[in-house]
């Protein structure tokens, strides 16, 4: 048995992995993933062993030297090597270790760089260059993969050049679908390559079902609770007010893996903090996936770290962009298409999502409906026609199960009196009035800007008064720090004045519990999620006691009205009660109806996408660049770092990189001619100026001229 330690698949700069051990971890996770989709175990480690078989190369094993540098013009993909030994594999196995091994880098066709197989096959001398020196490093390739059990034969380069011309032949042929077999290979690669430093592969924690009986709990303050969650329908259409139960009802329809979504990274923060330790006793495996996952678990194990985005989780969580990937292609879509397949997916607080979400949703819908998903809603309202479309979605009364509080009920959480303020200068006196009482007051505003000008007002007028600001324009540490703060020190003052201004991230799933708000207007969907944070806990002794929440009149303008409509926030304002008047929950969806009377589903570019009228469109093998998705969402889709930080980054490691990003919109930092990384995620470098501690992102010095005078101070 001769493992050749010597041949690579990884080099020093990522942890060294000899190639044995790496096919090996590759197919070990595949047989369990296959298991898993009922698809064929000895297929799936064929795939496997053979898909970075073509490291053997010296081409390759050149390349991971520290001093190597690429020749212009040079391309060797070790994908490509990999497939001379196709004849290895029965005919019968060839169709799906093709789609395992042709494509796990880069997409088979049109790829952004061109590198694809049939690109070069078109555009080069691909099989000569690929070929070179074969008849001496194939003979090691063969005695790898014996040792690892694959029975081999000798294999002359005219035989290679059969088996390269056999894959370009099928890969022309390839019609558009959704290839399993990639998918399962991807996420085997992945996860096997991140779990390398670790001793063993964690295989027995993939595909557990998670025990959620943690959630039959009941409580006559919870009304969900106490509804039956058992129906012969396969899904779920809840609406609830906050704090009604809505979380464990959801879960409790739940009969297998789960996957929760909320739509912002401070909402899926707590969530997961909430369902790892309700399910703390149980052997469920919680993650979490979104760019900052791994700063949710700093202290746990290096295992948890990097499992949280990977393939067999128990519970994941996670916000709609990263399964949007499946409706635009994105790359690694057929991975995250075979996670979902068959699960149970939960869609929370969908009627917070902008215009381009709740139309990516939809889509979402249809796709998780195709993949055999139970597909529960939960929301606290939203307008009557999106929920009939959803509903339509979903197949009618006769596939869903909906759940919806009686009018008595729905009284009990009736908790907000509704003041209107003519101006932001009227807050100053609710401000003053607050303080004196000392209460805890939460102010909101829409865009980070006006919050960061206000907290400015707000520190010069009361210096002495505990006071945070929070936003989504922070490095991730100083982010994930802010919320732990919120949660666990200022939601737990008592008799103490405290002020928080904050921007949207506080609307969803945060469980905090303020006396007092003053708010910007937002839309009515928007605002009752807002409202929630104030006189949240609900107890015998809080029911039908109020607390006060000050709207402030929208603006004159389009800009200023941004990320809303104008024409959304003054029907708000106009519908809401005023003058201490009570909010009432069983009003509330005429107010949604009338601010919405007709909901414009924004129409969306689905041109090239993975999957449209209920069919995959996309050709199989290929994917998108992610730009199709950012462009389309201008979400967080880039990031930032400081001048002082960018020697850190240079050298650091993934986790160490992450803590110092600022997630921006690449809109808003793409043109102001600042300098822009090559590793890691490619952040943007703006001059320190443009950062503080406290503040976060300071757009203004966020610029080239800025910087210049900056580095001459």
């Amino acid at each position: 048995m001769n493992i050749h330690q010597e041949i690579l698949a990884k080099g020093e700069r990522n942890g060294r992995i000899c190639l044995f051990q790496h096919l090996k971890n590759v197919a070990d996770i595949a047989a369990v993933v296959a298991n898993h989709a009922g698809l064929d175990e000895h297929i799936a480690i064929e795939g496997a062993l053979l898909h970075d078989i073509g490291k053997v190369s010296p081409l390759f094993q050149k390349s991971l030297a520290r001093s190597y540098k690429k020749k212009p013009g040079s391309v060797f993909r070790h994908e490509i090597a990999s497939l001379f030994f196709l004849s290895l594999i029965k005919e019968s196995h060839r169709a799906a270790v093709i789609d395992m091994v042709v494509a796990h880098h880069k997409s088979m066709y049109k790829d952004v760089r061109e590198l694809g197989i049939l690109d070069l096959d078109d555009n080069t001398n691909c099989f000569e260059e690929h070929s070179k020196g074969f008849e001496e490093w194939s003979p090691i390739a063969l005695e790898i993969l014996e040792s690892l059990g694959l029975k081999t034969h000798k294999i002359s380069i005219d035989e290679a050049e059969d088996n390269y011309e056999y894959v370009v032949d099928y890969c022309c042929n390839r019609k558009s679908d959704c290839s399993k077999w990639r998918g399962l290979l991807m996420a085997s690669d992945h996860m096997a390559s991140a779990m390398e430093t670790e001793s063993e592969m964690p295989l027995n924690k993939l595909f557990i079902k998670p025990d959620l009986s943690f959630y039959n709990r009941q409580s006559q303050l919870y009304p969900l609770s106490m509804i039956s969650a058992e129906s012969k329908k396969k899904h779920t259409l809840v609406t609830a007010p906050t704090g009604a139960g809505k979380t464990d009802f959801l879960l409790r329809r739940c009969q297998g893996r789960v996957f929760y979504t909320l739509p912002f990274q401070a909402s899926i923060n707590a969530m997961y903090d909430r369902i790892k330790a309700d399910l703390s006793d149980t052997n469920a495996q919680v993650y979490l996936l979104h760019a900052a996952s791994n700063l949710k678990l700093k202290g746990g194990t290096v295992e948890e770290s990097i499992m949280q985005r990977h393939v067999g989780a128990s519970v994941k969580i996670l916000t709609p962009h990263q399964m949007a990937s499946i409706v635009f292609g994105i790359k690694g879509y057929e991975a995250m298409a075979m996670d979902l397949r068959g699960c149970d997916v939960i869609l929370d607080e969908i009627h917070t999502y902008s215009d381009a979400i709740q139309s990516i949703v939809l889509r979402i819908i249809e796709i998780l409906i195709a993949l055999d998903c139970r597909v529960h809603v939960g929301t606290a309202t939203m307008p009557t026609e999106l929920y009939k479309r959803i509903l339509e979605l979903l197949g009618g009364l006769s596939e869903v199960y909906e759940v919806k509080l009686a009018p008595n009920t729905l009284a009990s959480f009736n908790r907000h009196q509704i003041y209107k303020l003519a101006s932001r200068e009227d807050a100053f006196g609710v401000i003053s009035s607050a303080v004196k009482k000392h209460s805890k007051l939460l102010i909101v505003c829409n865009q980070v800007k006006r919050a960061q000008e206000f907290y400015e007002e707000i520190d010069e007028l009361y210096p002495d008064i505990r006071k945070m600001l929070i936003h989504s324009r922070y490095k991730r540490n100083d982010r994930a720090r802010l919320e732990t703060d919120l949660r666990t020190d200022f939601n737990i003052l008592e008799d103490t004045p405290c002020i928080v201004v904050s921007t949207q991230v506080v609307e969803v799933s945060l469980d905090i519990s303020f006396d007092v708000m003053v708010t910007e207007c937002a839309p009515i969907d928007a605002l009752v999620q807002r409202f929630g944070r104030i006189n949240r806990k609900r107890s015998l002794e809080t029911i039908g006691h109020y607390k006060p929440i000050y709207v402030i009149s929208p603006p004159e303008n389009e800009k200023e009205a941004l990320p809303y409509s104008l024409d959304v926030l003054k029907g708000t304002f106009e519908v809401l009660p005023d003058n201490g008047q009570v909010m009432e929950e069983e009003h509330i969806q005429e107010m949604i109806d009338k601010v919405y009377p007709k909901v414009m589903f924004q129409n969306i570019d689905y041109t090239g996408v993975a999957f449209l009228h209920g069919k995959w469109q996309l050709k199989a093998l290929c994917h998108q660049a992610r730009s199709a998705l950012l462009e389309t969402l201008d979400i967080n889709s880039a990031v930032c770092i400081t001048e002082k930080d960018k020697e850190r980054y240079l050298q650091g490691t993934g986790m160490e990189r992450v803590e110092m990003e600022i997630p921006v919109s690449y809109h808003s930092i793409a043109h102001r001619n600042l300098d822009q990384l090559n590793v890691g995620t490619r952040p943007f470098v703006i001059p320190d100026k443009g950062y503080d501690h406290e503040k976060g992102l300071l757009p203004d010095y966020c610029k080239t001229e800025y910087y210049q005078t900056f580095e001459i101070l």
